[in-house]
């Protein structure tokens, strides 16, 4: 496994289908990580060693793609919405736990998979909504799932999955995000064009004005950050 750096984040190189044959064969936590993401973890040394100890890092935020060529490293980014489905259609009929989102969201989200995968193996699913997040471990635990998706924001979600691969060493867990959202229906992916063009943030955030906050001046800070690195 070779890994780069991205202030301060070991990043795993593979490709899309190198990194779902890893995942598939390795187990443990799966981080999709993004600028965001790595701004918190030079802030928080306990989210830092959770990536640290993540079993694989894939570059998920166009931001981190392009971090990364600067410093001069050609890796593709591997949407975690992606990774993440491509994994429930190879491992159809496995034991899958879901647990995330609005109840109401999780709901039609499973409607949807269970209509796309009429194989699929869901032995859990629970909201983010909870505050007993032990329950929630333990109940997890009991279904002995071999895929998990944890949809709970970041970096809730990576923390979570922390706990269970302790419990569960031979699962494999992804922290996704908002991917039950668009799973649903009630969130839209960009389509192709905004996705070819790294400008699928530009249209969630059309979309979703009140994420404008969260990306400016986030984005421009982290590419100078990267500059800077790469300067120095």
């Amino acid at each position: 496994m070779e890994r780069v750096n991205l202030l301060g984040i070991d990043i795993d190189k593979y490709t899309f289908d190198e990194a779902i044959e890893y995942a598939k064969s390795k187990k443990g936590q799966v981080v999709t990580i993004n600028p965001e993401m790595i701004d918190y973890a030079a802030k928080n040394a306990e989210f830092a060693s959770i990536i640290k100890n993540a079993e694989l890092v894939i570059p998920d935020g166009i931001g981190v793609q392009l971090g990364l060529k600067i410093l001069g490293h050609n890796i593709k980014r591997i949407p975690g919405i992606e990774f993440a489905k491509r994994l429930i259609a190879e491992l159809e009929g496995r034991p899958v736990a879901l647990i995330g989102a609005k109840p109401n969201v999780i709901q039609k989200a499973v409607e949807n998979l269970k209509n796309e995968y009429p194989n699929l193996n869901l032995v859990y699913v629970h909201d983010g909504y909870f505050e007993d997040t032990d329950k929630i471990l333990d109940e997890v635990c009991a279904k002995e799932p071999e895929l998990v998706l944890a949809a709970l924001g970041s970096p809730k979600q990576e923390e979570f999955i922390y706990r269970l691969k302790k419990m569960l060493p031979d699962t494999l867990m992804i922290g996704v995000g908002g991917s039950f959202d668009v799973w649903s229906g009630e969130v839209e992916r960009a389509p192709q064009i905004y996705q070819k063009l790294w400008l699928e943030w530009l249209y969630r955030t059309l979309k979703e004005p009140k994420r404008f906050k969260r990306i400016f001046p986030a984005l421009p800070l982290f590419v100078l950050k990267v500059l800077k690195e790469k300067w120095s």
